[in-house]
């Protein structure tokens, strides 16, 4: 959540499906999704481009083991849609560790990812849809699985942490952090999904985190804090060059997501989410005072003019 770096990304064995969440869907999937904690647990809700229909999509009562708190039970955050528009992919404490799920769009469905009892986080589809990158593990590497669970493998093993996966639109690449330990330096790097190819993208001795790709694959949005103590939200060339900073907030912002038509980027400011386009005009869509965070677009939603 937020600018946090988990150390996170697990699967847990044999958890029960979740039934309908008994909430009313809108018609059609929305236009974004995020994590709020309006209702007291951090969950996950939908909502159109334009702020309005918001629509709670995770349970507000989850089956849990007996003496697991409820506390961990509502913990929901990561979502990241599948290409379909169908499936949305999210971390949860439902089993007591951050276990990665997938769900149908309209929250209903939800089954884990894989089995193998260890904290995992941060999932990214393929744009194929056939696979999901995610963090895994206490120091944090980026592993990836079939969408069915299947074919788990290790990406990257450094003594570094690597996290925050971001799956390139062509599937050639995939985005991730990485912070030596016991430094606050976090830069962006790229690696090939079957871990060759590593090399560094960033090099601005600062704290940059989550990236996200436009749908172009021309462009990484992230946030970073170069010279700083206040994160911004960046961009940079997948090739490295043309770094541009995007937001002059006065406060943190953070947690970039690209619009599908690649017009508008989501990001999180003082608790709201917001959006702000080619020009610069931004667009608060939700109240600060929600605690509202990690945007991510549905990739099939039409652009709103």
């Amino acid at each position: 959540m937020g600018a946090r770096l988990l150390l996170a990304a697990g699967v847990a064995a044999a958890v029960t499906q979740l039934g309908s969440s008994s909430l009313a869907f809108p018609a059609r999937a929305p236009d974004l999704v995020f994590v709020s904690s309006r209702d007291g647990r951090y969950a996950i809700y939908g909502m159109r481009a334009d702020g309005s229909g918001e629509v709670r999509l995770t349970p507000r009562a989850p089956a849990r083991p007996p003496g697991l708190s409820p506390e961990r039970v509502f913990f929901q955050v990561d979502p990241a849609w599948s290409p379909d528009g169908r499936r949305i992919a999210f971390a949860s404490k439902r089993r007591g560790t951050f276990d990665v799920f997938v769900m149908d769009a309209d929250g209903t469905g939800t089954r884990p990812l894989a089995a193998t009892g260890e904290d995992e986080s941060q999932p990214s589809w393929s744009p194929d849809g056939r696979w999901i990158a995610f963090e895994r593990g206490d120091r944090g590497d980026i592993y990836v699985a079939r969408a069915d669970g299947s074919g788990v493998r290790r990406v990257t093993s450094d003594p570094a942490q690597e996290i925050h996966p971001a799956w390139s639109p062509d599937g050639r690449w995939i985005a991730f952090v990485r912070r030596q330990p016991e430094l606050r330096i976090a830069e962006l790097w790229l690696v090939r999904p079957d871990g060759s190819g590593r090399r560094q993208l960033t090099r601005l001795r600062a704290g940059s985190l989550s990236p996200a790709w436009s749908p172009d694959g021309r462009w990484l949005a992230f946030s970073s804090n170069p010279g700083s103590h206040r994160s911004e939200i960046y961009r940079i060339r997948a090739d490295g060059s043309g770094l541009r900073r995007v937001t002059r907030s006065g406060e943190d912002a953070f947690e970039p997501a690209w619009s599908p038509d690649g017009s508008t980027i989501a990001f999180v400011r003082g608790g709201a989410i917001v959006t702000i386009d080619a020009q610069g005009r931004e667009r608060v869509l939700t109240d600060g005072r929600n605690n509202d965070a990690e945007p991510a677009w549905n990739p099939t939603a039409r652009p709103r003019r």
